[in-house]
């Protein structure tokens, strides 16, 4: 792509949505070669000068394997369990993707409640800001383990759109 056809080639920050399918492999777990490419991709923009956020699902997927799970679950209490192990594994992941080209991530961590408080968008919204100008990658995820049913998401569009 030459830079006349790159669509955010003047973009001062990109904000990129990776979801649950492109991280996992269909055994369960994290596809570590797929999350590699996607980190190469990102940390070159970061090198191009701009910021970079990352807006990643995958947490309950990451988490069925180690805990010997062969689906989703469909309780809400193994699935947050499942979150609780995989944004572990995650997180873990995605910093020694990154480290790899010198760039430290950050995690955050948000419930929809958090956006619809004042106080805490305003928060999180200054968290990432600090996050950004001291150089880190913020790797943003719903919080599985304490979302319940009423107040989930659904999936992490609505937070990538923030």
């Amino acid at each position: 792509m030459t830079p006349a056809t790159d669509p955010i080639a003047d973009a001062r920050r990109v904000v990129v949505k990776i979801g649950s399918s492109s991280l996992t492999s269909i055994a369960g777990g994290i596809d570590a070669a797929r999350l590699t490419e996607f980190v190469e991709c990102l940390a070159a923009h970061r090198q191009r000068g701009r910021e970079v956020v990352v807006v990643s699902s995958g947490a309950i997927a990451a988490g069925l394997a180690p805990l010997g799970l062969a689906r989703r679950p469909r309780d809400l209490a193994t699935a947050q369990a499942a979150a609780s192990v995989g944004q572990l594994l995650l997180v873990q992941a995605y910093a020694a993707a990154f480290a790899v080209h010198g760039l430290t991530v950050g995690q955050v961590l948000l419930t929809a409640d958090d956006l619809h408080r004042r106080a805490h968008y305003r928060n999180a919204s200054r968290t990432i800001a600090r996050l950004l100008s001291l150089g880190v990658v913020p790797l943003v995820n719903e919080n599985d383990t304490v979302a319940t049913d009423e107040i989930r998401f659904g999936d992490n569009d609505r937070l990538a759109a923030l």
